[in-house]
């Protein structure tokens, strides 16, 4: 269950116009960009402030309150590099000046919730995950095989320098709140804090069950990230042979390679417009996730769909999926299989994990009820974030006049 927040100074009802609001970066729509624009929906006066803003590629919702951007904004050409400019990010984030902001509310996954709020200033910090880039993801992205050309000695001292600035920047936070049990636990181990839980908004009714699914294909959605594992997607499919489609930006050569090696089966769609998307959603047989993830708004987005999800079972997706092992779900008969299950779980991260799991959902696949699915979605709808973060925020206390 989710626990409520407890502020940890005086409460007052937010004004809107003297409340900052931090974000790492605005370079496209993805879950936390999502939850930045319910936020600035719910705070529309607010001011808002990233390490940079690539214009028109958020919602117009974010665009309207004219981000604010630090010194990297002025690099030429930075969208096309920022992740490797990670070292400067905490001299970004600190050059922002909030004494003016009674209330500082950040939505990060790196840097964001290491502004410098005023000394009278309450800090919320929605924690999207601890940086993962130095923390438990370290050696995805600069072990041996990550995706780094960097030398490892140099690897190891930024990264060391990262998790020290990390852990301090964390004290500077009053309140933190995470997006799912998972990610509490780990803001609980690297920052010694405690965090209730406010789990990230799905506008629900956007998304519908179709009566008759054309079903002919499997879906994935990642972007090119190492912890996402397409490795394993792709080679299990290498060996079924189903048709499956995946969005996202292949990595560069990936679709021609895959074609190369016999994977006809595997389409590459790129990133696709919520129209399409929601029907992509729709007709799929089941999602795929493989990855370790911090809460995963794909899955809810594809159960408010009323399809089912086989997923890695470990991280957020056991908060956001209700589901079942692929052992348990083989010893089951019909009679005994729960009608609310919307998911099933392999156990290892590997490509013959996966496989089983896919031949164990289609030896069952026909027990999955899509209204039960869509059901469970809706516990997390965008109207419970809202109504969580309104009496975080003591927004209904906060009536504005004007």
């Amino acid at each position: 269950m989710e626990t409520e927040p407890l502020s940890n100074k005086a409460r007052g009802g937010a004004d809107a116009a003297r409340t900052a609001l931090v974000h790492d970066w605005l370079t496209g729509m993805r879950g936390g960009e999502k939850c930045l624009k319910v936020l600035c929906e719910l705070l529309p006066r607010a001011d808002l402030f990233t390490l940079l803003h690539l214009a028109g590629k958020v919602d117009p919702v974010i665009e309207s309150h004219a981000p604010r951007t630090s010194f990297l904004q002025a690099l030429p050409g930075v969208g096309r590099y920022h992740r490797y400019l990670l070292p400067l990010f905490p001299l970004a984030v600190e050059g922002f000046d909030l004494d003016a902001y009674p209330l500082v509310v950040s939505i990060s996954h790196c840097a964001a919730k290491g502004v410098i709020p005023g000394p009278e200033s309450r800090h919320i910090c929605y924690c999207l995950t601890p940086m993962r880039y130095v923390w438990d993801q370290y050696p995805a992205y600069f072990g041996a095989h990550g995706r780094t050309a960097a030398p490892r000695g140099l690897t190891r001292l930024v990264a060391h320098y990262l998790r020290m600035w990390d852990v301090a920047a964390s004290s500077r936070v009053d309140e933190f709140v995470a997006i799912s049990r998972f990610v509490a636990a780990r803001i609980r181990k690297y920052y010694r804090r405690e965090a209730p839980v406010i789990y990230p908004p799905v506008e629900v009714s956007r998304y519908e069950a179709v009566p008759s699914p054309e079903r002919d294909y499997y879906l994935a959605v990642a972007a090119d990230a190492p912890y996402k594992r397409l490795d394993i997607v792709l080679e299990a499919f290498r060996v079924l042979g189903r048709r499956l489609k995946i969005v996202g930006r292949a990595p560069a050569g990936e679709a021609a390679r895959s074609r190369r090696g016999g994977l006809k089966n595997v389409e590459w769609l790129g990133w696709r417009p919520d129209e399409e998307l929601r029907d992509l959603y729709a007709n799929c047989r089941a999602l795929l996730f493989p990855g370790t993830e911090d809460f995963g708004l794909v899955p809810v987005e594809v159960q408010a769909s009323g399809r089912p999800v086989i997923a890695y079972g470990r991280g957020g997706v056991l908060e956001s999926v209700r589901g079942v092992s692929v052992r348990e779900a083989g010893q089951r008969d019909r009679r005994s299989w729960r009608r609310d299950w919307t998911g099933i779980f392999f156990q290892e991260p590997t490509a013959d994990a996966l496989v089983e799991a896919v031949e164990c959902f289609e030896a069952v696949e026909d027990r999955f009820d899509p209204a039960r699915i869509r059901e469970w979605a809706t516990r997390f709808d965008r109207s419970v974030f809202e109504r969580r973060w309104k009496r975080l925020l003591d927004l209904e206390d906060a009536a504005d006049p004007g």
